[in-house]
């Protein structure tokens, strides 16, 4: 495959140019993609661009992907229409009843939602948007918070979708033994320092002992004057008509669904597909039966839920065809084989943490990175003689912060739109934050690397 060394970057650096001027994630990914189209082969750009989108639509992970997301929305469209939504925000504003209080209720649930990120990132939105709005927090903080207990928490528990495959894919690797992959896993953990970091910058953040930086604070200020910016695709509770009312209208009807989800999704193997499918399939009988909501306008609540997933689902997609250049660009391995000399046994997990972050953002892509790395950085590890866990832990913290601070990665694009605020607006006001715990645990890798090696 022909390499373009440093003109590999070209396309990122477009990408994010764009973004930032156009505030249009999905218009600064095509004009990423393009651009890349053009360094291939100036002479054809329509037949790849064909193929590659053909290709991505193919895969197996945006199916499942599309079909999570866009049930997610049904589940959660439900929710909203019958009252039940409104119903748990009631009973979280009883005890929430000052505003750190209602931002750190927040912050815990998305602790308790570990899970999946897609999960946590749009349940913790959508259902403290109005115990948040009572006290005239920003869409914006509220997003932060979903975000920074997303990927970060569920890195964290060895019983996530993040741990699943990650663990397979050291199995897969030939790095662990088939069946000690989680034990290997686990031995990272306490040297995933970007998503301790994340995760214990929030309370910090919101209660005010970090003050608001740059973009926050000025979303900050506008929600407190009483003109928050909110998104035109975030799920509204008229999606298919006014929320329900009435004796019918209690928080059970927002628990179960959600435990059900929890629960069957860890049953199936934290199968989060599965799980949304069951929980939708108890969600509707048991709307339905109690008739909080008629059974024709619950079917069209379902088909409007999904629907209103398609603006996130469009960026994840175009962010899936951006990777697909940027490897044919050979991207990833250009950082990879530029950063190598600089990996001595103390020096490799800060190099292997701000490389990997480098690519993790560039593609919007943290599942996919690991699998190209972790048998280039392993092996490297093992020769230094740097500890395999912390070398692991460098790598997963990339992937953290790559999930937690891409404009269009696809967990930031769901937090943005369970939350009610524009992705850019979102990316930007927690980009200064994920910046701060990913400087603080660059310092910490250092000093890993010093005193353990």
């Amino acid at each position: 495959m022909e390499t373009y060394g440093a003109l590999s970057l070209i396309p990122t650096i477009a990408v994010v140019a764009t973004a930032v001027i156009t505030k249009r994630p999905v218009a600064a990914l095509i004009t990423g993609v393009i651009i890349a189209l053009v360094m291939l082969d100036p002479s054809d750009i329509m037949t790849p661009l064909t193929e590659t989108a053909l290709a991505v639509m193919a895969d197996e992970t945006i199916g499942w992907v599309i079909l999570v997301c866009g049930l997610f929305g049904s589940l959660i469209a439900l929710l909203i229409r019958s009252g039940a939504a409104n119903a748990f925000a009631d009973l979280l504003a009883k005890r929430a009843n000052t505003r750190n209080r209602a931002l750190l209720s927040t912050w815990f649930l998305g602790l308790v939602i570990f899970i999946d990120d897609y999960l946590n990132a749009l349940a913790v939105g959508a259902s403290m948007k109005k115990v948040t709005d009572k006290f005239k927090v920003s869409r914006q903080m509220l997003a932060y918070i979903a975000d920074s207990t997303a990927a970060p928490a569920c890195f964290l528990v060895p019983i996530s979708t993040w741990a699943v495959f990650f663990s397979g894919i050291l199995e897969s690797a030939n790095i662990a033994e088939q069946g000690q992959g989680i034990s290997m896993y686990i031995s990272a953990i306490p040297f995933m320092l970007y998503s301790w970091l994340a995760l214990l910058l929030v309370p910090l953040v919101a209660t005010g002992r970090i003050p608001l930086i740059g973009p926050m604070k000025r979303a900050e200020a506008l929600a407190a004057a009483g003109t928050p910016e909110i998104s035109p695709d975030e799920l509204p509770a008229s999606a298919a008509g006014p929320a329900a009312v009435g004796p019918r209208h209690h928080a059970w009807n927002f628990i179960v669904p959600i435990l059900s989800l929890l629960f069957f999704s860890w049953v199936y193997d934290i199968d989060v597909l599965k799980g949304v499918i069951i929980a939708l399939a108890i969600t509707i009988p048991l709307f339905g039966l109690q008739r909080v909501i008629g059974w024709h306008e619950m079917l069209d609540t379902v088909m409007d839920g999904f629907k209103l997933m398609i603006p996130p689902l469009a960026i994840i997609v175009a962010a899936f065809m951006f990777k697909a250049v940027n490897d044919s660009l050979g991207m990833p391995q250009y950082v990879i084989e530029s950063l190598k000399p600089l990996m001595t046994a103390q020096w490799l997990p800060l190099v292997a943490f701000l490389s990997m972050s480098l690519i993790s953002f560039a593609t919007g892509s943290s599942w996919g990175i690991f699998t190209i790395t972790i048998p280039i950085i392993v092996p490297l590890a093992q020769a230094v003689g740097c500890p395999l866990p912390l070398a692991l832990g460098a790598l997963l913290s990339a992937s953290a912060f790559g999930s937690h601070a891409c404009f269009y990665g696809d967990a930031t694009v769901l937090a943005a739109q369970g939350s009610g605020c524009t992705v850019m607006s979102h990316a930007l006001t927690q980009l200064p934050y994920a910046i701060m715990a990913a400087i603080i645990a660059g310092i910490g890798f250092v000093l890993c690397g010093f005193l353990l090696v």
